[in-house]
């Protein structure tokens, strides 16, 4: 009976030690599993770097407006008194040919006006015309010699000015400030 009841303590006595060694060794030893399940890579976004690229997208449009005038629309020919048939931005481009267009880089195909010296060669603008175009349009600075917020929308005659365009209050919108 004391050997059976021995080696019930002693297989009590391991049984209690490899329970204290198990217990003791996962106390003291800290695991920590982190796991982040993220399928798609675009979930968590920087809402800093979006508001700097969505400012930079609207700095870059090109038909975003800049700034907003309010002036007198009047047209003119190449042939006009005191017109010469140069442009005093764009000396070298030719319009005695009654081209009343510019091919611009960034806009394409662009009317073109005279303004003063408020905006600088090469500024774009945009303004609605009914009986130009349905569509607004828009033109490119290329000659001077109005005052003020004033245009001077280039035609290719005095006639089609006149009874076109004639002399009216516009606003106009700066899509592009020189080149």
């Amino acid at each position: 009976m004391i050997k059976r009841l021995s080696k019930y303590i002693f297989t009590s006595i391991k049984i209690s030690l490899i329970f204290f060694v198990v217990f003791i060794a996962g106390s003291s030893t800290t695991v920590k599993l982190n796991k982040v399940e993220n399928e798609n890579v675009n979930r968590n976004v920087d809402l800093t770097t979006m508001a700097l690229k969505v400012n930079e997208m609207i700095e870059n449009d090109l038909y975003s407006v800049k700034d907003t005038y309010t002036g007198q629309l009047t047209g003119y020919a190449h042939d006009c008194p005191l017109c010469g048939g140069t442009l005093a931005c764009a000396y070298k481009y030719n319009v005695r040919d009654r081209r009343d267009y510019y091919p611009d880089k960034e806009y394409g195909i662009v009317k073109i006006v005279a303004s003063s010296k408020n905006l600088p060669c090469g500024t774009i603008i945009r303004f609605n015309k009914k009986s130009i175009s349905p569509d607004p349009v828009i033109a490119i600075v290329l000659d001077r010699g109005v005052p003020g917020n004033n245009l001077d929308l280039l035609t290719s005659t005095e006639e089609y000015a006149s009874k076109y365009i004639g002399r009216s209050t516009i606003t106009y919108d700066v899509l592009r400030i020189g080149w």
